[in-house]
């Protein structure tokens, strides 16, 4: 999934502590959860427990007011059909959209257990595999100011907004399955013609080879309905919809009302002020119907997010109880804080998070299209030191290639291609891979040559970019690489589009987008998913003349003889089962030794710390982040 804002910076006494409470009958529950542990040396040891929280009776009613560091960071501007950050999607599935499948919003394992949402069900396939036939609910009603119910039309005018690449879909590869997809995305057709609606409350997908994880892709939130009337308005204005997001969930934007009559006198919703804007408020959708829901508990009366830039004054307003959560990244000292004081500690709550926190390095830039230069970096970047920059021993585990263990059921947990002692740094092992590039002619075991000087590094403006972008800048500077340092405030959208030409930054990290390992494969290495804005694969791994011509990429630099894994991703897709999960080792092995696009430093957990007017807390597995549609907060 996509990008999250959600930092993990507990030190690793925080473990001992909040286990020991728990113990001693804390307020806070744990549980362990096998399926979500990893290690792979012995500077790793890291916890899988899932935490949740209770401080008295979960009731209907109130405010729980959440502090966002610095910006949203929406990369679609909070439009359904592109958005790709974590966190809406932890808005999104909780409280205001509900697809065709979804999850139960619990922590661990059950909390990737798919169900029916918007469906009645979890369908099976049939025609070996090539049809699946979702049946909705009835009762499910579109909030103002649609007020209607919602059908399996409004499905399907959601998918082929996702087909249409001028409405700004950032994932809309996962659904290249479906017959007819590639006609719209081409401006073939209009509609995709492996989907139908025989009644408003039946729709078929229609696929062109079995794809074992469907019913997977069919629980992300660009899937979920979209009226036509309202969706029409905002034909090729990618992210013009987000202010006026229509709820199928519990809530709704606050300021949707009324009735709809016209496009344009649809106003935006006075409760989002945009990405760039200060607040999203959400208030109760008053046309849903609990009864049509069996797993959101919907208790508080509204939600409110703000954007903060000072990230000490959030967790100040935490814990005077001006707030009641945070998307943010706490110093040190807090931790500590909540570590140390026993009034405190119970509302510091980790929880497993299956994402890679990574540095990221463009193929066609120099001195980055030498991958010589990329291994080198690979071992000369402290990844111990970039650790404590998070705030010391984190609840988790250094990164030592692509995807967690634990979407391999822990394979791969000890596999550690570029290993150094302590996990920081082996300047000799760098400088021989130097030797072997062409940026050093005299093989000095540095880069000479002036392409390896002042190469541009963007970073973003949080307290953790400004302590981590020092470590990676004296680790480089030991093989004769220095950097320009760029610092944006929401540096993903300059990342994210290719024309730029980025050749490092320290900002990205990915989390699951569902629970398989194709998650952290299609959308980050598949040249065929390559877009111009929004782009995921920031590496540009596979990328050709001829891709960035037809795709108008605007990439300069070294286009030639790029690698690519789209064969070796369009082997593992049909696979499933354990050679499924085999296959996908084998991708990521070939991507740490034959590619190399990345520097991964990080496997995260995600810390959260409560106010203390929360009295249920609850995390969801499948957004990484806090249940919204579970917590619950004193009136």
């Amino acid at each position: 999934m996509r990008r999250s804002l959600r930092l993990a910076l507990p030190l690793a006494a925080v473990l001992a502590v909040v286990m020991v409470a728990a113990g001693c009958g804390s307020k806070s529950s744990s549980s362990n959860s096998s399926s979500n542990s990893n290690s792979n040396s012995s500077s790793n040891s890291a916890a899988s427990a899932s935490k949740s929280y209770d401080n008295g009776s979960a009731a209907k009613g109130g405010v729980y007011r959440v502090g966002w560091e610095q910006s949203f960071g929406f990369t679609n501007n909070f439009d359904p059909t592109g958005e790709y950050l974590g966190n809406a999607w932890g808005i999104y599935v909780n409280l205001l959209l509900r697809p065709l499948i979804g999850y139960k919003h619990q922590p661990g394992a059950a909390g990737n257990q798919l169900i029916g949402d918007l469906a009645q069900s979890v369908p099976q396939p049939t025609d070996n595999g090539l049809t699946y036939t979702y049946k909705l609910r009835t009762g499910v009603k579109f909030a103002p100011p649609v007020n209607r119910a919602v059908t399996s039309k409004d499905v399907a005018w959601a998918m082929n907004r996702l087909a249409n690449p001028k409405d700004g879909g950032q994932y809309s590869f996962y659904y290249t399955v479906i017959k007819g997809w590639d006609d719209v995305a081409n401006g073939k057709a209009k509609t995709i013609s492996g989907i139908s609606t025989p009644d408003n409350q039946t729709i078929v997908f229609h696929l062109t080879k079995p794809t074992g994880d469907f019913n997977l892709r069919m629980s992300m939130p660009a899937t979920a309905p979209i009226p036509q009337e309202v969706g029409s308005c905002f034909e090729g204005k990618p992210g013009d919809y987000g202010r006026n997001v229509i709820s199928s969930g519990p809530y709704m934007i606050q300021g949707s009302a009324g009735t709809f009559s016209s496009c344009s006198a649809l106003k935006p919703f006075s409760g989002f002020d945009g990405a760039n804007g200060n607040h999203l408020i959400v208030v109760r959708n008053p046309n849903y119907d609990q009864k049509t829901d069996p797993y959101r508990k919907n208790y508080p009366n509204q939600f409110e997010y703000r954007v903060n830039s000072n990230a000490d004054d959030i967790y100040a307003k935490v814990q005077a109880g001006q707030l009641e959560d945070e998307q943010s990244s706490p110093q040190p000292k807090t931790i500590r804080q909540y570590v140390t004081d026993p009034n405190l500690k119970d509302r510091l709550l980790p929880n497993v998070g299956d994402r890679t926190w990574y540095l990221t390095m463009n193929l066609t830039q120099p001195p980055f299209d030498d991958i010589h230069v990329r291994k080198a970096m690979n071992y000369i970047i402290n990844k111990e030191a970039l650790r404590k920059a998070w705030g010391g021993p984190v609840l988790g585990s250094i990164a030592t290639h692509i995807a967690p263990p634990v979407m391999y059921n822990n394979g791969l947990s000890e596999y550690d291609p570029y290993s150094t002692p302590n996990e920081s740094g082996d300047v000799a092992k760098a400088s021989d891979q130097i030797k072997q590039s062409k940026y050093d002619p005299g093989k000095t075991g540095k880069c000479t040559m002036s392409q390896c000087k002042s190469v541009l590094m963007v970073a973003d403006t949080r307290a953790l970019d400004n302590r981590m972008v020092p470590v990676i800048q004296a680790n480089a500077a030991k093989i004769g690489i220095t950097f320009k340092v760029r610092s944006i405030n929401g540096a993903y959208t300059t990342i994210q589009t290719t024309n730029k030409n980025i050749p490092f930054s320290e900002r990205p990290g990915w989390g699951k987008d569902y629970a398989d390992p194709y998650t952290f494969f299609g959308e980050l290495f598949d040249s065929r998913a390559l877009i111009p804005s929004g782009n995921t694969n920031y590496s540009l791994v596979g990328i050709t003349p001829q891709i960035n011509t037809q795709k108008k990429l605007g990439v300069t630099g070294n286009l030639n003889n790029i690698p690519s894994v789209n064969s070796d991703i369009d082997k593992c897709i049909v696979k499933t089962g354990q050679p499924r999960i085999n296959c996908w080792e084998g991708v990521d092995k070939k991507l740490m030794t034959q590619v190399v696009p990345w520097v991964p430093y990080l496997w995260s957990n995600n810390v959260t710390i409560v106010g203390p007017k929360v009295t249920h807390w609850n995390y969801d597995q499948f957004s990484d982040g806090t249940a919204y549609s579970q917590v619950s907060v004193k009136q």
